[in-house]
């Protein structure tokens, strides 16, 4: 994911964009909660509120659902729109939002803190392309005719789920969006979307911009609100038919009990990670300190995939760690407005307060510190990029998620041990290997239980190619054609003829 060099001197400065929705967004109007409360969206670069949002609890998920079901009901405008002219929206929608790409990047960045330079090439690139990929899709979506026995025609078709709750997390919250709006719009879906508490403010913008281009009302309804409340009240509904969520595994467990209690809906889950970077002797060095660099502290550590295991080979191991240290140390944290910035604040205080107790454990269980560790500056949730050494698989540092920058780095003698210890884990989202060895490289990537792994690349989330975990790193896919799968029900129509010919 490389950026425009043209684009990264042109800044935002420090000047905070116009806020300018806030309100929920219910059958293309914008409303206030039926509670009228609200919560606060906070700046994780000091700590102070930038708005207030509308807090959206049961009582608007049940009117956003009531309107979802609507313009889903046979004989609507959506319902009997040709699924090109779905993609034509889609097409729109991705058009828009490439003109607004400065807005909604500088957005992003307040309202997250990553830098702006990577919320507008990386963040806002890969979600235009991810619309514009599904827009392709809407009328490629068919299914079969069978030969089955007897004097019968058999056919399939792929029709849309229906109302799907989704529920979208704060470390991409633009992409993320995308990445839940464009297979199931393309499928002919209805949506009831909950952004994150903690980055409601590009969901919001981007339904402004579904309005605009056209969407019928009732297509993509947005609540903002609180996981307990909102999240929850989506999960119960039994007007909901799927639900896809990406966040915490802990969150993920909650969601399939409630899927489960209630009308037993659709379940897709994109979960937490403990991805493995593995490093063999024979690897080109220096490129894989940079990718092993990458993969870990992309995106301030705050991604599901982040490589934040990395084993090396013993007899490379002492050189590894050393140019390893010496990258992170020259990491430059700060404002993520300022062109030079590497790294913005971690998102909110929660998780830099989690980030910080993980940090304290690996040092207090016996692993070595070799670089950074604390907070930058005296506001703000900013930490320094941290890497630590001998560290056992049975330390905090090496089994939780910490979803910060804090790389562990640890050393194996043999493939087989790796393989092992790479797959000792509850998690099963990503790896990566790095080896000029082919055969070693697919006898690794067959024998690690990971959704993706990754030769000789790392976080190559793009949207042609599926995205998932294995184990307690979720159920189902995202991205590329499988995500198409998540959104449709298979309906078999069988018809009595006459007389069956070859």
């Amino acid at each position: 994911m490389s950026e425009p060099s043209a684009k990264k001197q042109k800044m935002a400065g420090d000047a905070q964009p116009d806020i300018k929705f806030t309100q929920i967004f219910i059958n293309n109007e914008w409303v206030d909660s039926v509670s009228g409360k609200t919560f606060p969206t906070i700046n994780p670069c000091n700590g102070e509120k930038i708005c207030d949002v509308a807090e959206g609890d049961k009582e608007d998920v049940d009117i956003a659902v009531a309107a979802a079901r609507e313009a889903f009901k046979l004989g609507s405008t959506w319902r009997t729109m040709d699924a090109s002219e779905r993609g034509k929206l889609l097409g729109k929608l991705a058009d828009v939002i490439e003109r607004d790409r400065e807005y909604l990047a500088q957005l992003e960045t307040l309202d997250n803190g990553k830098p702006y330079h990577i919320a507008y090439a990386a963040d806002l690139d890969l979600t235009i392309k991810c619309y514009r990929y599904y827009a392709g899709w809407s009328d490629k979506i068919f299914g079969k005719t069978i030969p089955m026995d007897g004097p019968f025609m058999t056919m399939t078709r792929h029709e849309p789920v229906g109302v799907c709750g989704q529920i979208i997390p704060w470390n991409f919250p633009l992409l993320m969006q995308a990445w839940k709006l464009g297979p199931a719009l393309a499928c002919g879906c209805t949506v009831v979307m909950k952004p994150a508490e903690q980055t409601p403010l590009t969901a919001l913008y981007v339904a402004s911009l579904i309005k605009e281009v056209g969407f019928p009302p009732g297509v993509v309804n947005i609540v903002p609100g609180y996981g307990p409340t909102a999240g929850g009240a989506i999960s119960a509904h039994p007007n909901v038919d799927k639900v896809a969520f990406t966040g915490s595994t802990d969150v993920g467990h909650i969601i399939m009990e409630t899927a489960g209690k209630t009308n037993l809906k659709r379940v897709t889950l994109e979960l937490g990670g403990k991805s493995p970077c593995i490093i063999l002797a024979d690897a080109d060095l220096d490129d894989a300190v940079q990718q092993a660099h990458d993969y870990l502290f992309f995106n301030h550590g705050q991604c599901c995939c982040a490589g934040s295991r990395v084993f090396v080979e013993e007899s490379i191991y002492d050189e590894f760690v050393k140019k390893s240290v010496e990258k992170a140390s020259k990491i430059k944290v700060g404002n993520p407005f300022d062109k030079n910035t590497d790294q913005g604040p971690q998102v909110d205080k929660d998780q830099f307060d989690k980030i910080l107790d993980l940090i304290d454990s690996g040092k207090k269980e016996g692993a070595k510190l070799e670089c950074g560790g604390k907070q930058v500056g005296d506001k703000g949730y900013f930490v320094e990029p941290t890497v630590f050494t001998d560290v056992s698989d049975d330390m905090r540092i090496a089994k939780e998620e910490i979803f910060g920058p804090v790389m562990q780095i640890m050393k194996f003698k043999t493939l087989d041990e790796v393989i092992e210890r790479a797959n000792k884990s509850n998690y099963g989202l990503a790896a990566a290997v790095f080896t000029k060895n082919i055969d070693r490289a697919l006898m690794v990537a067959q024998g690690l239980q990971s959704g993706s792994v990754w030769i000789n690349c790392q976080n190559a989330f793009l949207v042609q190619a599926p995205f998932g975990g294995f184990k307690e790193s979720g159920i189902g896919r995202e991205l590329s054609e499988y995500a198409l799968h998540e959104y449709t029900e298979v309906k078999t129509i069988t018809i009595k003829i006459p007389q069956k010919n070859s």
